[in-house]
């Protein structure tokens, strides 16, 4: 467990014979929890708290490995129109993620590794601890999305990311809402 809480992770993907459908962009979102002594955010060193993770406590829960990874200079990006995939791993090592891109609608989310028989029009996907799911959406009007986990207050232990999409505005897709 320690291993595992202090960042000893990754993802693999193993694609279909024929490959994946073709999409515009492709990123890799790795949610994981540290359990560490004193508070969030003190500058320096912070030991790990093998208490907190007892207590499934966690000082904090990111994405990529650190508070902001995906946020300002590093926000994922994209173009009005483009379809995005996201290969999304919960490393845990104890909570379950409820990952979400506000604004969005996943068009298709393969649950927990399988890239057959998709779920289609999902908002959230709940991904266990030490599981992966891939999400796909098509990005419709300019702005930024923030990615979540769900389970809202984590936000404010920095499980929170940005999707940058730039392009012109789409008054279309307020017609078709009505």
């Amino acid at each position: 467990p320690v291993h595992i809480s202090n960042g000893l992770y990754g993802l693999i993907l193993v694609e279909p014979k024929d490959g994946l459908a073709k999409v515009d962009h492709e990123y890799y979102v790795m949610q994981s929890e540290f359990y560490t002594e004193g508070a969030a955010g003190k500058k320096g060193l912070a030991s790990f708290s093998s208490q907190k993770g007892m207590d499934e406590n966690a000082t904090y829960v990111v994405f990529n490995g650190k508070v902001g990874a995906l946020m300002g200079d590093n926000a994922l990006q994209a173009k009005v129109g483009d379809k995005v995939r996201l290969f999304v791993g919960n490393i845990g090592p104890n909570l379950a993620s409820s990952f979400h891109v506000i604004g969005e609608v996943f068009d298709k989310v393969y649950r927990e590794g399988s890239l057959s028989e998709p779920g289609h029009n999902i908002q959230t996907t709940l991904i266990p601890s030490g599981s992966a799911s891939t999400v796909e959406f098509d990005v419709q009007v300019p702005g930024d999305y923030t990615l979540v986990d769900h389970s809202i207050f984590r936000i404010n232990k920095g499980a929170m990311g940005t999707l940058h999409v730039e392009g012109p505005e789409n008054l279309e897709i307020l017609k078709k809402i009505q």
